[in-house]
Formats: structure tokens, C-alpha cells, sequence
């Protein structure tokens, strides 16, 4: 087996910040070799920088035995080298087709052959298992098969390199499955993939050998089958990784913070979504959602924060009726949220730091006009607390990695004082450190009285975290336990709709 692809001593800078220190990095034909690392590692850019996003400061790069300069997406793809990355490149109100052939110069023998190019590309479809709609809009289909659509359009133009940059960051535990079954058709199929990621399961799971970087540096390379996930995490981070911070006992005299009173919501399309939910978050509790996406959790984080309007029903917090305020009226009062996407409601790409940083914080005005000293010393307060990597205030919110910009989110929700947190996947995306960082930031706010309404699909999350557990199926609660009560079988049952007698008579009511 020998190596397809060598990078040698590969150094690359912005400003300031070695993103990428003299890093050595091969790939063997027919091999998953996964780049892991923190976010903010230097794993993106290195990547970036072999598909010719980014040109390197220092190093070399042998492709095939041939040393190559790669100075353009276009040179790579050339190559045969494809990038699938984290955020899709697709444009939603294009068919399938439409955004696989986007890249064809424009000609009238590329039209007479179009019929040609969908068999083509069904065929292809069918080799891998894709199972793709060729006549779907972008819009219609889901995260997972979107990402297929981005897979089969590297694979259309004949890449046999193909560069994964977390790939399995927003997918579901059921997508998970089915991206891994395809990655193991494509290397049968004589690809060499590339699997960017800091999650050690899947790493484990699917990859031949692991390069790990941390802080811009290569740490080593090993063969999967004779590490850990422990060896891999400490290499990592530098450090093994503690369990989230002792919970204190609920308070029996606790306070009703939040109560939601049989509340009914339609989706987009004016569809019930949620139907008669009940529950109380009280003081320092930490009620957690389970439940497969898709069952209303996100409308219902929706409608506490006011994104959404409730068709039925009313919602109070601190007994104060917020059912049809503006999200603004329910920001001001001190309630927080940490949103599910960090790039489309949590920041702003093109604010830098300090403007994202004071989004629904008005305490930074001198009559009408910013403080903006004020507004700097308090950026950069944060970015000291809670360790987000960046050059400086004035970076813009998009040059942050995933796992540093849901720090800047986090770091400004907490600031605001809140009485109450809705935290929506808020580890989705990170890596070992950075959810531990975020699970004790969220014990400790639990520890000083705040109610926390918690959605997740990683069950280990909800079970650490959670006082309560309630299950959604459907638009229902339909299941709701103590801590102490629930278990993975449990719960799991009715994630997915098995109903057994004594989970039939739950209340779905936390009442006390």
C-alpha cells in the first residue's frame, strides 16, 4: 500500500497565529485516516490548504509521487482531489442536479447530453447506496442526504482523494449510521478518504490510522487498533478529561421558574408540531429534552424564546406571561439561549468579535451612542475566561472554528445574568474538551439557581446533566423521569415510539 498523498512541513499563518506548524501528513491508498484535533487545532486549515483554499507559508505537497502546487479548488479537483465541507456548498432552491452540474461550463453539447449525465450519476448513486432524488430541490431533503448530494458531486467530477471536514458534526445517530456504511463502500471502491473530526467514537469506529494536532502542531500518527479513546483524548488535549462537576442535591422549596401550560404550535408549513405540552423547570434545574430531531423539540425551544408563536396554550416565567412577547421582550428578561445553529441564529458572520459579542446586551450605551472601549475591554474579558482562540476582537465571527464560536455565544448568554438558560445542542460539534468546558459552565449556572431547559440527541448529555428527562415523540411528552428513575432502555423506547404499559400512564406533568 503506498502513500497517495505526502505533506511536507506544512507551516501557515494568519497574522499573528501559526495555524499550521511545520506538519508532516500522509494518506495510503484505499485508507480512512482520520485528522482529529480541538476545534481550532489547525485540522480545517491544513485541509483548506491541500484543496487549495489556502496556500501554504512553507512545505511541500506530493500527490501520486508528484510534487504539486495547488493554488485553487479548481487545481485540486483537477487532481482528482474532492472536499465535502462542514457547512454544505449547495445552493437549496437548486434540484440535485442543477447543483452537481453547477460546475460544467455552459455549452449546447453539455445539454444534449444531459440525459447521458443523469444515468451516469444514477448509476453512480445506486454503486454507493445514496439513494438521491435527482429532481429534489436542495430545500426539500434532508441534512443527511444533502451531504450525499455534496459527496456524489466530488465523486461526478473524479476525485479519488476525498476530504470529509466533520462530517458527522450535524447529522443524526441514524444518518451517522448510513454515512458509515457509504464511507466503507467508497473505499471498496478504491477512494482514500481523509476524515476530519474530534469525535473519538467515530474515529475508533471507521478509520485505519489517526493524526492528531493540537495548538497548530502534529502530535503523532498511529494505527487505530492500538490506541483508545482515552490515549487519543489525552493526546488531544494534553490532559485526560475529568467527569462534569458534582451536581448538588434540587432544593425541595425551589421556585417555579418557568411553566409552560398545555401549549400547541404549528411548523412552517401550519402543521401541529407540538401538541399539549405541560411542564416546570424550577430554580437550579436542569430539565432535559431526549428525542430523536424532528419531534418539536427545536419549535419548542422556539416558542420559549419567542422565535415562534404559540397557537394554544400560555408560558410564564417568574409568573410573568411572555406567551407572544418578541424574542427582545424575553431577552430582557434575563432569560439566555445558546441556539442550535451557531452560524445561522447564534452569530453574525460578517460582525467581528465585539459586535457579536454585545448582541442583546444594551448596558454598552452612553445615551444613544456605543461605549465601544467598554465594549472592547469586555470582549476581550471574555476571550480571556473562557478560552476562545482568536487573533483579536476584531476578527470577524467567521474565521472562528466551530467550537471557539459556540464559546463566544456561550461566553455572551452567561454574561447577561440569566434566570433562566435554553441550551439547544450545545455541545453539537465540539470536541472532548470543549463539551467538558460547557457541561461544567452549565453545572456551575445550575449551582447559582439558573433553570436550564436542555435539548439533545446525545443521551450520555441528558443523562449527565439532567435533573429531569422528558421525552418527545411526536409533538408530546410522553415520558417524564427524575435523574434517578430513567434509564437508556427506557428512554430510548420512547424515542422512538415503543410505548410499553407503564411508560403509558407517565404523567406528562412535572408538577410538584
Amino acid at each position: 500500500m503506498y502513500n497517495i498523498l505526502d505533506m511536507k512541513h506544512i507551516t501557515k499563518r494568519f497574522f499573528n497565529v501559526i495555524a499550521n506548524d511545520g506538519i508532516d501528513f500522509s494518506l495510503r491508498e484505499g485508507e480512512i485516516h482520520g485528522l482529529l484535533g480541538e476545534n481550532g487545532a489547525g485540522k480545517t486549515t491544513l485541509m483548506k490548504i491541500l484543496y487549495g483554499m489556502y496556500e501554504a507559508d512553507d512545505g511541500e505537497i506530493y500527490f501520486n509521487g508528484n510534487r504539486v502546487k495547488i493554488k485553487s479548488p479548481c487545481n485540486a479537483i483537477n487532481l482528482g482531489i474532492g472536499m465535502v465541507h462542514q457547512h454544505f456548498m449547495l445552493v437549496p432552491s437548486f434540484t440535485v442536479i442543477e447543483n452537481i452540474l453547477t460546475g460544467l461550463k455552459p455549452s449546447l453539447l453539455s445539454f444534449f447530453k444531459l440525459k447521458s449525465i443523469k444515468k451516469h450519476l444514477r448509476q453512480m448513486s445506486d454503486r454507493y447506496g445514496f439513494n438521491i432524488d435527482f429532481d429534489a430541490y436542495i430545500w426539500q431533503l434532508s441534512v443527511g442526504e444533502q451531504q450525499r448530494v455534496e459527496i456524489l458531486k466530488t465523486l461526478y467530477y473524479g476525485a479519488k482523494l476525498l476530504i470529509l471536514d466533520e462530517p458527522i458534526a450535524v447529522l443524526t445517530p441514524k444518518e451517522c449510521e448510513d454515512f458509515f456504511s457509504i464511507l466503507k463502500i467508497l473505499i471498496k471502491n478504491g477512494l482514500s478518504v481523509i476524515f476530519i473530526t474530534h469525535k473519538l467514537k467515530e474515529v475508533m469506529e471507521v478509520t485505519h490510522r489517526v493524526t492528531v494536532l493540537r495548538d497548530g502542531k502534529k502530535i503523532d500518527t498511529v494505527n487505530t487498533v492500538e490506541v483508545n479513546e482515552h490515549s487519543l483524548a489525552r493526546m488531544m488535549i494534553g490532559r485526560d478529561i475529568s467527569l462534569p462537576a458534582e451536581k448538588l442535591p434540587l432544593h425541595k422549596e425551589a421556585l417555579p421558574v418557568v411553566r409552560v401550560e398545555h401549549i400547541s404550535v404549528v411548523d412552517d408549513r401550519k402543521l401541529p408540531v407540538i401538541e399539549q405540552v405541560n411542564f416546570v423547570i424550577r430554580q437550579g434545574e436542569i430539565f432535559g429534552i431526549a428525542g430523536v430531531d424532528g419531534n418539536g423539540q427545536k419549535e419548542l425551544s422556539e416558542v420559549l424564546t419567542g422565535m415562534r408563536k404559540v397557537k394554544k396554550g400560555k408560558i410564564f416565567i417568574n409568573n410573568i406571561e411572555i406567551t407572544g412577547l418578541s424574542p427582545g421582550q424575553i431577552n430582557a428578561l434575563h432569560v439566555s439561549h445558546i441556539p442550535e445553529d451557531r452560524n445561522l441564529t447564534g452569530t453574525v458572520a460578517n460582525f467581528n468579535l465585539e459586535e457579536n459579542a454585545i448582541i442583546g446586551c444594551p448596558c454598552f450605551y452612553n445615551n444613544i451612542l456605543l461605549d465601544w472601549n467598554k465594549v472592547n475591554k469586555f470582549t476581550e474579558n471574555l476571550i480571556e475566561k473562557y478560552d476562545i482562540k482568536a487573533g483579536n476582537t476584531k476578527v470577524f465571527a467567521d474565521s472562528l472554528s466551530g467550537g471557539n464560536l459556540q464559546k463566544l455565544i456561550i461566553a455572551r448568554e452567561l454574561s447577561k445574568n440569566p434566570i433562566f438558560i435554553v441550551a439547544v445542542h450545545p455541545t453539537r460539534g465540539l470536541d472532548p474538551g470543549a463539551i467538558e468546558y460547557v457541561h461544567n459552565v452549565l453545572i456551575e449556572e445550575r449551582h447559582r439557581g439558573t433553570a436550564i431547559f436542555l435539548i439533545s440527541t446525545d443521551l450520555n448529555e441528558i443523562f449527565s446533566l439532567s435533573d429531569t428527562i422528558g421525552v418527545m415523540y411526536k409533538g408530546k411528552i410522553v415520558g417524564l423521569f427524575s435523574q434517578s428513575e430513567a434509564s437508556v432502555e427506557k428512554v430510548g423506547l420512547l424515542m422512538a415510539g415503543v410505548f410499553s404499559v407503564d411508560s403509558e400512564q407517565l404523567p406528562v406533568s412535572n408538577d410538584r
